[in-house]
């Protein structure tokens, strides 16, 4: 089953230094934190705030190749989580046709924002990221995820990229 998402944040894992999209259920209290890479986070934080580029960036360029060519993304899904590694397909619309794509998820949240679209998570993916955060000898994760999951709307703004 496919629970719908908000991105609630994006911040610095102070562990590892990374950026982090934490992904939270619109119906629940599931969270989800999804690890990217500083160039797929800038892009992500780009249209989060707002930010007019003086040229296109690629996700914008992707955008508006879709929208040129008359097709509807219908809905982002983060889909699997296998080997550590996010998965995710972008579902969208050509011609009465429904066909999707593989993406990483960085990419599929990037364009979901830009293309106003839902965003969906596999149950199963959230179910087996707290899993293996809890399987693993990490303590680090769990602690970091049970400190997400507890955020507060003045939290997230002491900790933007």
């Amino acid at each position: 089953m496919e629970l719908e998402v908000k991105i609630r944040g994006l911040m610095m894992d102070p562990v590892t230094n990374m950026p982090v999209v934490v992904l939270k259920e619109t119906q629940g209290s599931g969270v989800l934190p999804i690890w990217v890479g500083i160039y797929e986070a800038n892009a992500i934080a780009l249209e989060i705030e707002k930010v007019q580029t003086p040229r296109p960036m690629t996700h914008d360029l992707l955008k508006n190749v879709l929208t040129g060519l008359n097709v509807h993304v219908h809905r982002v899904v983060v889909c699997e989580l296998r080997d550590d590694t996010f998965y995710a397909l972008i579902w969208m619309e050509r011609d009465g046709q429904m066909m999707s794509m593989d993406a990483r998820p960085s990419d599929a949240l990037a364009l979901a924002l830009r293309l106003d679209c839902p965003i969906f998570v596999e149950e199963d993916v959230i179910k087996t990221s707290k899993m293996s955060s809890a399987s693993a000898e990490r303590g680090t994760n769990e602690e970091l995820r049970k400190w997400l999951e507890n955020l507060s709307d003045e939290d997230l703004g002491r900790y933007k990229m």
